[in-house]
């Protein structure tokens, strides 16, 4: 009765099970896993994000297919002098815009654009599960390619090469990458967008943490990337904290007529399904106006939890952290004695203590951790405190 590209396995994993059992119990809990802005304590002006929801325009539906102009325009701002970019007078044509209600919609548009059955999208290893369940549902198949670490993280160029069938069509690129912080350098972007445009592919470029970078160097936005037919995405989710405000967008850059045709056909597909709420339309230019404070609070956030890692870590005989350059997450290279999973449930039994085994995030090997730093402070540093304990007593 059902259909193939749902035969997932349904069945809760171990380290699953052990959550909800240590949850059901009642016991202690530091979740050092949180990753939903809405729980963590973050101060929204509440007031100007009610307001914005008050638009007297809700009341009339007058959808756009790409998405209320008003809307893209604000994005289309959310661009302008931002490193990388290199439109005209610094600024992003909105009818290059094509708004979606999740990035998750947006890769679905993307995939049904560029993909007919059984063809083949590459994405990078480490990084997000999402893509595997979002390629199933499209009936596409995903090809990962690695992402290396020495002294710092690396896109595997000729294993990226390698990948290339012909059935590829696109290649994903996440920038800032979840969970490891690490993003596209300009060399990089350079030698992907020459293998794309060399190889009729796509490059399909997820910024959601763009604005979170935190090292020396800037992440350098794939908005204005002409060189081969680009799709950048990301959204009100990340950029302003605002995950339960369903708001996402695709910019469509790369040769004019490439680009041209794709924003037709995107148009198509986005009008079939509707365009995304309109109180959250109208509402987003100041949605994107308000970011700045978030922001600040949750760099601030980013800042001290890191602090109480590398703290712990000088103290440390067994533990390191791998370079981060944005996002927020880190990344803990531990004593691989058996798998992650079990590592993470014993840690949940021992220690009242949740984090991410690596191989949620597909790491190749056992021996890393993953932490959210985005942590309530108290909550983080007593769970880092925790682990150290627990790995160096």
């Amino acid at each position: 009765m059902f259909t193939s590209r749902t035969n997932w396995p349904l069945a809760p994993n171990r380290f699953t099970q052990a959550v909800e059992q240590h949850r059901l119990a009642g016991n202690e809990l530091l979740d050092l896993t949180v990753s939903n802005p809405t729980n963590c304590g973050f101060a929204y002006p509440e007031e100007d994000i009610l307001g914005a929801l008050t638009d007297q325009r809700v009341f009339r539906y007058a959808p756009e297919s790409k998405g209320l102009r008003g809307a893209r325009e604000a994005v289309a701002d959310y661009y302008r002098g931002r490193t990388g970019f290199t439109g005209p007078c610094g600024s992003l044509d909105p009818e290059r815009i094509v708004l979606a209600s999740g990035t998750s919609e947006a890769y679905s548009h993307i995939f049904r654009l560029l993909c007919e059955p059984g063809d083949e999208i590459l994405a990078p290893s480490p990084s997000y599960p999402l893509f595997e369940f979002l390629a199933d549902l499209s009936d596409i198949r995903l090809v990962t390619y690695p992402l290396l670490y020495d002294h710092g993280w690396q896109v595997d160029l000729p294993s990226l090469r390698a990948a290339i069938s012909p059935r590829s069509r696109a290649v994903l690129v996440v920038h800032p990458n979840n969970p490891t912080g690490s993003f596209v350098k300009p060399g990089e972007a350079t030698v992907l967008s020459e293998i794309c445009a060399e190889r009729t592919l796509a490059l399909v470029a997820d910024e959601v943490f763009l604005d979170y970078s935190s090292g020396a160097e800037t992440a350098r936005t794939f908005a204005g990337n002409d060189s081969a037919l680009t799709f950048t995405l990301s959204g009100l989710s990340k950029i302003c904290l605002l995950p339960q405000m369903k708001l996402a967008w695709v910019v469509v850059s790369g040769p004019a007529a490439l680009a041209e045709t794709a924003v037709e056909r995107l148009e198509v597909i986005a009008d079939t399904y509707l365009s995304p709420s309109t109180p959250v339309q109208l509402a987003a230019p100041r949605f994107l106006a308000l970011r700045h404070g978030l922001q600040k609070q949750l760099r601030q956030r980013v800042t001290a939890n890191l602090a109480t890692v590398d703290a712990m870590l000088r103290e440390s005989k067994v533990l390191t952290r791998l370079d981060r350059e944005g996002g927020w997450y880190a990344v803990l290279r531990v004593p691989a004695t058996g798998s992650d999973e079990d590592l993470a449930v014993e840690l949940l039994e021992r220690c009242c203590v949740l984090v991410h085994p690596g191989h949620f995030f597909n790491f190749s090997r056992d021996g890393f951790l993953v932490l959210s730093l985005i942590t309530p402070e108290p909550q983080f540093c007593e769970g880092v405190q925790r682990l150290w304990k627990f790995f160096d007593e």
